[in-house]
């Protein structure tokens, strides 16, 4: 197609080029036309010409000029055209040649074609008539031979089951000889076919009186000790057919077809085909044959255990006349008992080699945590077995399923915390009601904490009548039943009840005590101390007492919903999932530290997730006031560095290993838009915050109840994380309420109003005045305001104690520095004036007293000291300067020039100058 579009060119080319020649022209003139073609034309494909000449018209147009230009283009047109033609001629000579060549190309592809299919079709014809039907026949004929074979082994056997009557005939008839020759034929016949045991019926169903009549029939031949050697080879071939059976017919079952394909693979191949739906019943049906071969085994062995006994009894009484024969059985019973003990350890190693090549035969990490909660409690039910057969720590079956579990977690861990990531973008943190005695003993992922057991029991769901822990497996089920029955989970007998109806409780005693209540009691300082270090505490109050009621009073809001839970539905899954993540870990222990590990990431997530949302401020440092920790920060940092994807493109050059450890990554939250933070009604979305950050609280105290749970099965070598986990990041929980409620109290109250007030005020007077300024007033109108809006808040959310006291403590805080920042203002000022700054700010302690149970009232030195430090003199001041790192610069040097002119000279004003411009002073 491509050589046709080239000749069709190539006849629109001899058109034009005829057209051309009519036209005599000079080549050199021809040339100097094409270089006085503008740049611009051989740009690129996409130039727009039309677009180009129409802009390059001059305003007025001139119809004689355009004809001009349009003239000229089309002189420079016929000069391209024409200087292109001639270049397609000149290669037409060259261009025939390659078609004849691509033609001549076309026609041999075009043979060789026909040359392989033909090719192809004869061979298919010499492996449907030769190969296939060669092979087949060799195949069948091999199997006739066998076939051959068998029978005739068959046929010798039926003629010794017959040696009997025909032994009983030649005695009749006193043929002794031919009776003895017969029988050594016989014994002889036997030794050949001795591969054809009776033993081999007992590996799956052993049957007493069968394995008597055999082990007699051996003893009568002389052959115990042999019988023992096959005897073990019969159990190996039994664990293996056994295995091989069951997972084939699910494979078969599963594929749908009668191909046979499946029979000639290994095991190891054939464990690679069950499908996810089968794996669990076909583990189950793996597990309950196994089982039939070891309790075979067990039951064997306590045969051999309670004959032995008898025989030792029967020789006790013997009169001891056939001392050979004794010597005899001794022996005998010495080897059977060793190559019987010797035998649990062989048994149980190639259970365990066959179970693992099903374990890890198939990719686990997409299964339902149900599921695969299931297969270790299947593995862990193997193991205990495994511990009562022989003894064994079963290294085996441990080691495989950790691989699966460590593979399993790592996918489901980074699906929880992507869900995770989900719920906290979405979550508008509302309250969730719960009950005022909710525990999380109450969930249903935890109620494996309540049930006693030995760490390797199953941890399925123990029947009613407990069995007693000295009996074994194979002592409760050697008559009948299976360990491995897949039973349906049974409902509890209490449905999971945690949340209120409404998030109020109706506890009569309750609603008394609230009634008695008296918010304007008088209350001993004793009794308000006491409730406060209770608050303080780690662990929730769990009761409310009478005294305990009357003592609180406006610092803790909307009492009537008195110790229910602060948390979210958020707080409740995080709660569950470290419950799924527990009960993998209790039944597991060797993936204790990764299970502990993926736990913490969770907490760790959960609080950075609050800290983004409600505490993550640029301006925290600048106050002075310290509010992140040191600690907090660093759990913050090592949170953002460990668990946190940023979301930076990576390098060009990056490593591998830095991708990997990016997939281990979480993106940062973003709060949802639903939640509105910049509304003064809502106190800034004071409501929000507190759910946040006290939900936040108590899944920290959720984690400090769970401690010694998680030390009991944290690996020693690893001890050391799980305490450095406790101690440095669930601990800080409560430090973030402080960022947290300060920005709460930074925006609530207006210290700006304040500032320009105070700017107002004349500070140099000269009497001593009798009434306070405005500024204090406008001030606690601001502080009233802020109670009442803590009230409505209230309404919609508990305020517990500790989190008013430490919205009232910022608030109280950033006011006494807002005063002084004030007084620092002063231009001039008095005696008297530093008298009106003292009766000021006492006014706003009395009034604040009354608005809060805050005691002492935060700062309240830091204002005092500071109005008061006006009174020093030039020593005095110098000392005091360098003792009071707790100002700013600005505040110090105020001091200092406001004192000048009243007790302290030029000279002196400079020598204090100087050295606070040489403190080197850090931010309180």
């Amino acid at each position: 197609m491509q050589y046709y579009n080239m000749e069709i060119l190539f006849c629109f080319v001899k058109e034009d080029l005829r057209e051309l020649r009519e036209e005599p022209t000079d080549p050199q003139a021809q040339q100097e036309i094409i270089n006085s073609i503008e740049e611009v034309y051989f740009s690129n494909d996409s130039f727009d010409i039309v677009k180009y000449e129409l802009e390059r018209l001059p305003p007025v147009l001139s119809l004689q000029e355009l004809e001009e230009y349009r003239d000229k283009l089309k002189q420079q047109q016929a000069a391209v055209s024409k200087k292109v033609a001639d270049l397609i001629l000149e290669k037409q000579p060259a261009y025939v040649q390659e078609l004849e060549r691509v033609t001549s190309l076309q026609s041999g592809l075009q043979l060789a074609a026909v040359i392989c299919t033909n090719g192809r079709r004869h061979l298919n014809i010499a492996k449907e008539g030769f190969t296939q039907t060669s092979l087949g026949l060799l195949a069948n004929q091999r199997k006739r031979q066998l076939l051959i074979g068998l029978l005739k082994s068959l046929r010798t056997i039926k003629t010794l089951q017959r040696t009997d009557v025909r032994l009983s005939e030649m005695l009749e008839e006193e043929d002794y000889p031919g009776a003895i020759q017969l029988c050594l034929e016989c014994q002889k016949a036997a030794s050949t076919f001795k591969h054809y045991s009776s033993l081999s019926k007992i590996c799956k169903n052993f049957d007493i009186s069968h394995y008597t009549k055999v082990q007699q029939a051996y003893r009568l031949l002389g052959k115990t000790q042999t019988a023992m050697d096959q005897l073990h080879m019969h159990f190996t071939q039994a664990i293996h057919n056994t295995v091989f059976q069951v997972v084939l017919g699910y494979v078969e079952l599963c594929a749908g077809n009668t191909d046979t394909k499946f029979q000639k693979l290994q095991y190891k191949d054939l464990c690679t085909h069950i499908t996810s739906d089968s794996y669990i019943p076909c583990l189950a049906d793996l597990c309950k044959a196994l089982w039939e071969v070891m309790l075979s085994y067990y039951r064997t062995m306590q045969w051999h255990g309670s004959h032995e006994q008898e025989e030792e009894e029967a020789a006790g009484s013997s009169d001891g006349s056939n001392v050979m024969g004794t010597e005899e059985n001794t022996f005998d019973r010495s080897y059977v008992k060793k190559k019987l003990e010797h035998g649990l350890s062989r048994i149980w190693q190639d259970v365990q080699l066959k179970v693992k090549t099903y374990l890890l035969g198939t990719d686990l990490s997409n299964f339902k945590y149900d599921d695969f909660i299931f297969v270790l409690d299947v593995i862990s039910r193997l193991m205990q077995v495994g511990e009562e057969f022989c003894g064994s720590k079963s290294e085996v079956l441990q080691e495989s399923i950790r691989k699966q579990s460590v593979n399993y977690f790592k996918t489901y861990h980074r699906t929880r915390l992507e869900e995770l990531r989900m719920f906290l973008e979405n979550e508008t943190w509302e309250l969730c009601p719960v009950k005022s005695s909710f525990s999380i003993l109450q969930l249903h992922e935890f109620k494996f904490l309540e049930q006693s057991r030995s760490p390797s029991v199953s941890p399925s769901k123990q029947p009613a009548s407990a069995i007693s822990p000295a009996v074994t497996l194979f002592e409760q089920y050697c008559n009948g039943g299976n360990p491995f029955e897949i039973q349906a989970d049974s409902k509890d007998d209490e449905t999971e009840d945690v949340l209120a109806s409404n998030g109020y409780e109706s506890d009569e005693q309750e609603k008394s005590a609230y009634q008695e209540y008296d918010s304007d009691s008088d209350v001993p300082e004793e009794l308000k101390r006491d409730y406060v270090d209770e608050q303080t505490g780690d662990v929730p109050v769990k009761s409310v007492s009478r005294e305990t009621l009357r003592s609180r009073k406006r610092s803790d809001y909307n009492l009537n919903k008195v110790n229910a839970p602060i948390l979210t539905n958020t707080t409740l899954n995080v709660i569950r999932l470290v419950g799924k993540y527990m009960q993998m870990m209790n039944i597991l222990k060797p993936i204790a530290f990764d299970v502990i590990h993926f736990m913490s990431q969770l907490f760790d997530y959960y609080l950075y997730a609050v800290y983004t949302f409600f505490g993550r401020n640029d301006t925290f440092e600048s106050t002075g006031l310290g509010l992140s920790s040191s600690r907090l920060r660093t759990t913050l940092n090592r949170i953002q560095e460990s668990l946190i994807d940023l979301e930076v493109s990576a390098d060009a050059t990056g490593t591998l290993t830095a991708a990997e450890e990016r997939k281990e990554k979480v993106p940062s939250p973003h709060l949802s838009h639903l939640v509105v933070l910049t509304s003064g009604n809502s106190l800034y979305g004071l409501a929000e915050r507190v759910v946040a950050t006290e939900s936040l609280v108590f899944l920290a105290e959720q984690f400090e109840f769970l401690q010694p749970h998680l030390d009991a099965v944290m690996p020693a070598a690893k001890k050391p994380f799980l305490q450095q986990f406790y101690s440095q990041t669930v601990s800080t929980a409560s430090e973030l309420r402080k960022p947290v409620y300060w920005i709460v109290a930074a925006k609530a109250i207006d210290y700006e109003q304040t500032l320009l007030l105070m700017a107002n005020v004349k500070w140099d007077v000269k009497e001593i005045m009798s009434q306070h300024n405005i500024y204090v007033d406008a001030l606690l109108k601001e502080f009233e305001e802020f109670n009442r809006r803590l009230n409505e808040v209230s309404k919609r959310v508990r305020i517990p104690l500790p989190v008013s006291n430490i919205l009232w403590e910022h608030c109280i805080r950033l006011a006494n520095r807002t005063l002084v920042e004030g007084y620092a203002n002063v231009k001039k000022c008095s005696n008297e004036g530093r008298a009106l700054m003292q009766l000021d700010f006492q006014q706003f302690l009395m009034k604040l007293e009354k608005l809060t149970d805050i005691r002492p009232i935060p700062d309240k030195e830091f204002v005092e000291t500071y109005i008061k430090a006006y009174y020093l003199t030039e020593n005095d001041m110098e000392r005091w300067i360098k003792e009071h790192r707790e100002y700013s610069t600005k505040q110090l040097t105020n001091l200092v020039n406001v004192c000048l002119g009243s007790h302290i000279n030029k000279k002196a004003r400079q020598k204090l100058l100087a050295a606070i411009d040489d403190m080197d002073r850090p931010k309180r």
